[in-house]
């Protein structure tokens, strides 16, 4: 049976509600973990996961994708917070800090529903896949190396500042050397057990049994945490983990083990707890280069998430970029209102959406609304959450975006995408997200306008209608690039159900791995819609990739 996207969300409550719980009881500890690596109070994270399943869940077309707090975005805001809530004598404020920071929540939201209403869904068709891949690794990398103190139960100062370089002379690589010396050993125990059991509930043998390919990786990671701190607290009192507070040096120094969230305990839970705003710092310019940042890597997360959630949907449905734009940019204006964190689609909800057997976005509501009807009847329960095994969590979400195949394959496919691959995630490192966005950028233009020199570059499209059956010929110049990648998009979406399609590749030199990225998409994608597609001409001696894809046309 083929679903569309337009079908009623109602239809299908006897599927998307036990998906709609699989995917809150995924999306709780990533909720708290993203918060404690966006140096953002924990509630923030909370607020985020239930704008990002209600409100943009309801305004999405995305029949599969669920949003919330990416990790992809927690640099951007501990940098954000630190840069904006410290003054000119070096004084650091967190709470003046978040409370600037949302104000460019707010406006990187507005330049998104911008962005949707300048129909520019289509912009992440412009980045090569090589830097965006570098992007991710970059973001990955970064959230491993800090968060590695939170694991070992260093927390005084557990990320030293996010920059790698610091103002004292200190860096992040030092930083964690302190760690290593000043560690917990109960921190250290609960982050083992979490990340075992994290490796372990991802091996094929767990997901293909019934009953335990259903419980979530990470939320059997928090309560084996929780457990074993309480564990600690009965039999082993020097190992438990608590939150101190005490004078070192004159300084007042806090030291949290423990997610605290301090409205937790009282007989209002969450009613002190909603931020608002600092609108004093319109006038400050560093506020709109966060947003404008915040912007343009929540879109591209966001797109990149479409096109991997459109890729594992069964039905093989097109989500309407320019529609999740304004549905994103909405949500990020209502969190950041109300002190939440900014939201993107994120795939690992998506995926667990998808693979719990949700059939419609309701699915995505309903986990925003598990997320509410928790944090009401059992707030308590979120303060006894040991830090170290969230900082589990976020270190196997680090290594997904970083993992070693990753680094191979781009290396195997050569240097013109290895190296911009291998730029950004250094530049990311070492200075910060657009920087290494855009000098990885630079680096695979330069490429291009290499080849550019190398070859002509044009494509011709013929279309006509034959018999019964409208049909499009595409023509493939010298060298078709990642440039090429949006205008030859546009021309696929638009091809009818039952149409054919002829790619003509007997003048083609070069072609881009995006592009073969996209014809293998369009591939999957016109089976379930009777398109007939043939290729004629193309190499396959060039690579070993293409060779691949015309044997899997066969």
């Amino acid at each position: 049976m083929k679903l569309d996207n337009r079908l009623s969300p109602l239809k299908y409550l006897n599927k998307d509600i036990p998906a709609g719980l699989v995917v809150f009881l995924v999306a709780l500890p990533l909720c708290l973990g993203i918060a404690l690596a966006s140096g953002a109070p924990m509630f923030a994270g909370i607020i985020a996961g239930i704008v990002g399943g209600i409100v943009v869940g309801a305004l999405s077309g995305s029949p599969l994708g669920v949003s919330g707090p990416a990790a992809g975005l927690a640099v951007i805001v501990a940098v954000g917070i630190e840069d904006l809530g410290t003054n000119a004598a070096g004084d650091f404020d967190p709470i003046l800090g978040f409370k600037a920071f949302l104000v460019a929540g707010v406006i990187a939201g507005i330049l998104q529903i911008i962005l949707g209403f300048l129909k520019a869904g289509i912009i992440g068709y412009y980045f090569p896949s090589s830097v965006i891949k570098g992007m991710l690794a970059g973001i990955g990398i970064t959230l491993i190396l800090k968060q590695i103190p939170h694991a070992l139960g260093y927390d005084k100062n557990p990320e030293g500042g996010w920059d790698f370089f610091q103002p004292d002379g200190h860096n992040t690589f030092s930083e964690i050397g302190y760690a290593f010396q000043n560690f917990t050993a109960g921190a250290i125990i609960i982050t083992v057990v979490a990340v075992g059991l994290l490796v372990l509930f991802q091996q094929k043998f767990i997901k293909k049994n019934k009953v335990l390919g259903m419980i979530p990786g990470p939320l059997l990671a928090v309560l084996a945490g929780v457990f074993l701190n309480e564990f600690f607290k009965i039999y082993f009192p020097d190992l438990q983990l608590v939150n101190e507070s005490g004078i070192v040096n004159d300084l007042a120094v806090h030291n949290n083990h423990l997610v605290n969230i301090q409205a937790a305990n009282t007989d209002l839970p969450y009613l002190g707890l909603i931020t608002f705003p600092d609108w004093s710092v319109l006038n400050n310019p560093q506020v709109y280069v966060i947003g404008f940042t915040m912007a343009i890597v929540a879109s591209l997360e966001t797109l990149l998430c479409i096109e991997a959630t459109d890729k594992l949907d069964p039905q093989k449905r097109t989500t309407p970029t320019n529609r999740e734009l304004l549905a994103q940019g909405t949500g990020n204006v209502v969190s950041s209102l109300i002190g939440g964190l900014p939201v993107t689609q994120v795939i690992v909800r998506s995926s667990a959406n998808i693979n719990s057997g949700g059939k419609t976005k309701s699915a995505a509501v309903i986990h925003g609304i598990f997320l509410v009807v928790f944090v009401l009847l059992l707030p308590n329960i979120l303060n006894l959450i040991p830090l170290s095994c969230l900082a589990a969590i976020l270190l196997t979400v680090g290594y997904k975006l970083a993992n070693v195949g990753l680094f191979r394959s781009m290396y195997n496919n050569g240097l013109s995408q290895f190296l911009p691959f291998i730029v950004t995630i250094v530049m990311i490192i070492v200075t910060n997200l657009l920087w290494g966005i855009a000098i990885g950028l630079g680096v695979s233009i330069f490429f291009i306008i290499k080849r550019s020199y190398e070859n002509a570059l044009y494509s011709n499209f013929e279309e006509m209608v034959v018999g019964d059956h409208d049909e499009l010929k595409i023509e493939l110049g010298e060298v078709v690039s990642f440039f090429n990648k949006g205008h030859l998009h546009r021309k696929l979406n638009h091809v009818k159900d039952g149409a054919k399609v002829i790619v003509d590749g007997s003048k083609n030199k070069h072609m881009d791995f995006d592009i073969l990225d996209l014809f293998e998409d369009f591939l999957d994608n016109a089976k379930s819609r009777g398109i007939e597609i043939e290729f004629h001409g193309l190499n396959a001696e060039r690579s070993e990739k293409l060779y691949a894809f015309i044997e899997k046309m066969k």
